[in-house]
This record gives structure tokens, sequence and C-alpha cells, in this order.
């Protein structure tokens, strides 16, 4: 605490507490150490809040608040964020309120001090991950360095219920155009395979196979690196290779009923 005041430096500071640790008990002789010019006008104000502090019959948490003031004042010419700082004094006051005692709040603190304090938020680290989800239309003037587009199938993109007009048809396109320019290294167009038919138990486990958007015809694929997920094991890829003989299942269904 010394050290918070104008002037005093850690070797100023160590000789007032030698000095007071050799002399008989009394806050007085705080008062009477020599300071440095620039902590002078504090001093005696600081020597009083001591002496207050010093006082075991002081009623609590008033000593607190006293210290949290001539804190505040400090923090001001200390610190370019005196304001946070100050937040957490004052929510500190609140916290030490609500304890019996001084020393049942330092003991408190001592066993389980926080782990930090909060700040106002700002620009995100560079070593910190997040996923940003938008629509289409909130992307519009947005950059990303990966994108992933979801649901590249008719019915989604475009939208069923924007099919009614070549014009609305058109919209559809600009929209995915949006969205495939917003990346600027890397663009991940996802189109499910299938969709689920959810809701409707009485009917079973039901699906739907989903069919690319028309916006990426046929032609336009050499241009994308096709990717399926999940990749099935290596034993069990098909290829034109495949010397596996195929099943006649006409004639197997025959021979079960013989």
């Amino acid at each position: 605490a010394l050290q918070l005041l104008a002037g005093v430096g850690p070797k100023t500071a160590g000789r007032i507490l030698d000095n007071v640790a050799s002399a008989a008990p009394g806050a007085a002789l705080l008062a009477e150490q020599p300071v440095p010019e620039g902590a002078r006008a504090a001093w005696a104000e600081f020597s009083a809040l001591v002496e207050m502090v010093g006082q075991s019959g002081a009623n609590w948490p008033a000593p607190f608040e006293k210290v949290g003031q001539w804190y505040i004042v400090q923090l001001e010419r200390l610190h370019e964020d005196a304001a946070i700082r100050q937040g957490d004094i004052v929510q500190l006051a609140q916290i030490a309120a609500t304890y019996p005692s001084r020393e049942r709040f330092l003991t408190e603190l001592t066993l389980d001090p926080p782990e930090a304090t909060s700040d106002q938020s700002g620009i995100p680290a560079l070593d910190e991950d997040y996923l940003i989800l938008s629509t289409i239309h909130s992307a519009k003037g947005q950059e990303w360095t990966a994108v992933s587009i979801l649901n590249a199938v008719d019915g989604c993109i475009p939208s069923d219920l924007a099919t009614g007009s070549a014009e609305e048809i058109e919209e559809e396109r600009r929209l995915l155009y949006v969205a495939m320019t917003r990346a600027r290294d890397t663009l991940d167009i996802v189109t499910p395979q299938r969709f689920y038919v959810t809701q409707q138990g009485g009917l079973g486990d039901r699906h739907l196979y989903g069919s690319r958007t028309r916006f990426i015809g046929n032609a336009m694929l050499p241009c994308f690196e096709q990717l399926a997920w999940p990749v099935p094991p290596e034993g069990q890829r098909g290829s034109p290779e495949s010397k596996q003989a195929a099943v006649d299942l006409a004639q197997r269904m025959r021979d079960m009923w013989r």
C-alpha cells in the first residue's frame, strides 16, 4: 500500500516498514515518518486510514468502505482503466458486507481467491477459437476466413417457398452467390444425403433423399473437392474394378420358398 503513494518506491517503503516494525506498536509513529516530497500531501490521510483500520473495535464493513474510497483515488492516478477497476472494488465491497467480521472476510478471500476479474468485452485474441452463426441475408458485407454453407439442397437453397417465379429463383441464386463469396480462404458447401422425418412416430423411421441444389450443376462439380462423411472403411469402398460376384436376388428369393 505504501508504494501506491506518489513518490514512494520500494526502498522508501522498506525503510518505513523497518522503522515501524522496530518501534513500539502505534500508528502515530507512521505519521511521523519522513516521506518524499511527492507523498507529503497524502501522507496524513494515509496514516489516519491505517490507524482507523488497525482499531479492532471498528464497525465492519466501514473500514473496508474507507479503504475502498482511498484506493479509488489512487486508481485514477495509476491506471488508464480506472473505471473498470473501480467496478471490481465496488463489487468486492458488496461481498465484504455479507461477512460478519473482517477476519472472516479475509479468511474466505485467502482460502478461495478469485482467479480473475471481469472486464469489458473486446476484440478476441488471435488464439481464441469461436464460431459465428449467420443467415445468408445477415452475411451481406461480411467476410470470414472459413465459411460453411449448410443444407445446399433443393428445398433449402432455393427455398421451396421461393420458387414460384423465375425472379424468385434468380434471387435465391444470388443469395447463394453472396454466401459463397463471404469466404476468404476456405469454403465448405454441405449437401446432406438424406433428411429424417420427425414427429411422425406412427409411420416409423422415415427419411427422404436430398437433391443437390440446382444452382450447382454437374458441370461445376470438377471445381470442387468432393468428400463424403463418414468415410467408408477401406474394405467397403466400391470401385469399378471390384471383382465381387453379383448377387442374383430373384434366384435367392425362389430358393427360400422351395
